[in-house]
């Protein structure tokens, strides 16, 4: 068995234990209630060292964490008393190759230096609508972002991945190597490895881009509704609508509206005139760069508070937008109550997502519903206590939303429940059709199931006339 000196000894990166400087700096998470006492914390440099902290968590028998960009809420990239395989220190680069129209992004790196790194060159690619979150989280469990009704998502522009598995081996897989790897990871998220570098498919992107936020007085709630329904169905490969009933930024009772248009500010205010017609309490659309646009959530995720999300399928906008929904998020978001609750509808064409067929990629496409929602709660930092509270507001929504069936597993922080039994309900209520063939690559990539984060697939079972492991 390989000690800690071993471990020291042979990783090129840093290790990081409860004695040492940094320690605490190392445990941050972007929800304070995600944070857990890790034994160890692996700074990773290279796809070698990412094997050799899987062999000494293996036989030690800790558990196991991933850190890219740390935003699940439910602590999937933390682990007490195990060890945190980072990719954040070292592993965050992104490299872009212009004629070939090729990003190389490290999996430790984060949306805001992607989109800064390909916009030089004028390209760009399906990614997550907040800078600040991780490029690895969001690829692996699909991928969805404001250039989705134009590119589909993020693991669409996926063309090759290199993936450390549970056996310490460094695999690279694509379309042509490995390819049952490569199907898994496009949705399976990190349920086979741990991916230490992404190479995307980037496409033309103009500089700027015309959106940001329209804030509505509530009475204008059902004229919203009405008009989303009428825009809709028409809405093209270059915008998007996502829609926040309950309350603004600023505490106050509203309807906040967030546009985006892929093209000129004349071309974006004439698609969106009916909306302005409708009078908003204040517009703060404008012509942007694409990279700018992408950190205008920034702010509403900002890190450093406890947060809880829970994700939900979008209905018709005269059935989802209902007055009873907007008036219970009001009160429970009361700027007096310890928390702040937002629901945000992201009305966009799926086209290009379910033009890839289901079986296609571990994502499963072609659901029920219009798109995602997303349900957040936020408090206090400094009282993660309440988050039981936080999961039943989500669900209390869940239930006034009433078309709340998972689709986009990135949105939900509860996959990592405490009951196994629960845990397997959840993930294939995921994968739907394809989880049976996702259980038959985790028997062959991670039998032990090392990686046991996220939603969890449970490995097929031998056949009786195999032989068994032992």
């Amino acid at each position: 068995m390989h000690d800690l000196t071993w471990l020291a000894r042979t990783v090129t990166g840093d290790i990081i234990t409860p004695t040492d400087d940094g320690y605490d700096t190392a445990l941050d998470r972007w929800a304070r209630n995600a944070v857990r006492r890790a034994r160890v914390v692996v700074y990773v440099h290279t796809p070698a060292d990412v094997g050799a902290a899987l062999r000494y968590a293996r036989e030690n028998g800790l558990r196991l964490a991933i850190h890219g960009g740390g935003h699940s809420p439910s602590g999937a990239s933390s682990v007490e008393d195990g060890l945190v395989i980072d990719l954040s220190r070292y592993l965050d680069g992104v490299r872009v190759d212009p004629e070939e129209r090729l990003a190389y992004v490290g999996g430790g790196a984060k949306w805001a230096a992607v989109n800064k790194a390909t916009m030089e060159h004028g390209l760009a690619m399906t990614g997550g609508t907040v800078g600040h979150t991780g490029v690895a989280g969001v690829t692996l469990g699909g991928g969805n972002g404001w250039l989705t009704p134009a590119h589909g998502l993020t693991i669409d522009h996926l063309v090759r991945a290199t993936v450390v598995s549970a056996d310490s081996v460094a695999r690279t897989c694509s379309a042509a190597e490995h390819a049952d790897l490569f199907w898994g990871l496009r949705g399976g998220g990190c349920n086979f490895g741990v991916v230490t570098e992404f190479v995307f498919h980037l496409h033309p992107q103009e500089k700027t881009v015309f959106g940001g936020m329209v804030v509505y007085a509530p009475e204008k709630l059902e004229a919203i509704a009405q008009e989303i329904e009428q825009w809709f169905p028409t809405a093209g490969p270059k915008e998007a609508v996502h829609v926040f009933p309950g309350r603004a930024m600023s505490g106050e009772a509203a309807v906040t509206l967030f546009m985006f248009y892929n093209g000129p500010e004349s071309e974006g205010r004439e698609r969106f005139k009916a909306f302005t017609d409708l009078g908003p309490v204040s517009d703060g659309r404008d012509e942007m760069t694409y990279e700018a646009f992408n950190g205008i959530l920034d702010e509403w995720a900002s890190p450093g508070k406890c947060n809880w999300t829970r994700g939900y399928i979008v209905d018709r906008a005269t059935k989802a937008l209902s007055r009873t929904l907007f008036e219970r998020i009001v009160t429970l978001g009361d700027p007096a109550a310890p928390f702040w609750v937002s629901l945000g509808f992201e009305y966009m064409s799926q086209a290009a997502v379910n033009a890839v067929p289901s079986d296609a990629t571990a994502y499963t496409r072609n659901r029920p519903g219009l798109g995602n929602a997303i349900g957040l709660v936020r408090w206090d930092g400094a009282r993660p206590e309440l988050e039981p509270r936080a999961k039943e507001i989500l669900e209390e929504l869940a239930g006034l939303v009433k078309f709340p069936g998972l689709r986009y597993g990135n949105y939900s922080a509860d996959s990592s429940a405490s009951k196994d039994e629960v845990r397997r309900i959840r993930a294939k209520e995921l994968y739907q059709e394809n989880y049976a063939r996702l259980q038959q690559l985790k028997r062959k990539y991670d039998p032990e199931m090392v990686f046991d984060k996220w939603y969890v697939i449970h490995p097929a079972e031998v056949e009786e006339d195999e032989p068994r492991r032992n």
